[in-house]
């Protein structure tokens, strides 16, 4: 995943809506869409509860780690 991909499903998996991703990244909601599509692809998931539930077994994986 590029560093914007990153980002976008980092705050997407926190609940952000994207029309806020795209006001906190300074990228238009039609970008994080775009992005958010290919994530999904990369993924192989299809919904932003999937996102979100990686996102924390993602987070829980490095706090475990450190």
């Amino acid at each position: 995943m590029s560093g914007a991909e990153r980002d976008i499903a980092r705050l997407v998996g926190a609940g952000l809506t994207n029309r806020q991703v795209a006001k906190q990244l300074f990228l238009s909601p039609h970008t994080v869409n775009y992005h958010l599509r290919g994530i999904f692809k990369k993924l192989g998931i299809s919904s932003r509860v999937e996102l979100a539930r990686l996102a924390h077994e993602q987070e829980s994986a490095e706090a475990s780690t450190v």
